[in-house]
């Protein structure tokens, strides 16, 4: 159980660092590009869907590409900063998987906004790249939960101390009165 745990763990941070150097790249990428990565159509397809269903112009299909921009840039960092955290607890293996999840749950939002586009245009290739980020965000969600009922299990395992008193010795002895 302890080589999985360990592998587990090697996977869960395999896949934070995955998820911080690919959509770090890309929210930088779109953020620092001067039309916020619209320039992209294959890769931006989802914000024109998505603007069409909302009714949003020019100004606003660069402000809903931005906002995801900023959206994958900001799970980029929480991948950062979650690896900083296994890093920093190596030792006790007591890392916070809660915000990591908090940020898959943001990868698998987006990623759902963005297959659709790509399931609709026929790009086989788009919807590969998705599937894979939507399974690897699965695949670390299950892990951290995993982790974390290994964990309690453990917790609930440790010897609790046994009192050394015997129940009969509480009882106070009678009292007689003269």
């Amino acid at each position: 159980m302890e080589r999985f745990s360990n592998a587990a763990v090697a996977l869960i941070v395999a896949i934070a660092l995955y998820f911080t150097l690919s959509w770090g790249y890309e929210g930088l990428n779109t953020l620092m590009s001067p039309s916020f990565g619209l320039d992209d159509v294959w890769r931006s397809q989802f914000i024109f869907v998505i603007g069409s269903k909302f009714g949003l112009g020019p100004i606003g299909l660069i402000k809903l590409a931005a906002f995801f921009g900023a959206l994958k840039l900001a799970v980029a960092v929480i991948c950062a900063l979650h690896i900083a955290d296994r890093i920093r607890r190596w030792k006790t293996g007591e890392a916070n998987t809660e915000i990591l999840e908090a940020a898959l749950i943001l990868v698998v939002a987006i990623t759902i906004a963005s297959v659709g586009p790509a399931s609709w245009a026929n790009s086989a290739s788009l919807m590969r790249e998705h599937t894979f980020q939507l399974l690897f965000a699965a695949m670390a969600t299950g892990l951290c939960i995993f982790e974390r009922s290994v964990a309690r299990r453990a917790k609930n395992a440790e010897p609790k101390p046994v009192v050394a008193v015997d129940a009969a010795a509480t009882k106070a002895a009678p009292r007689f009165h003269s």
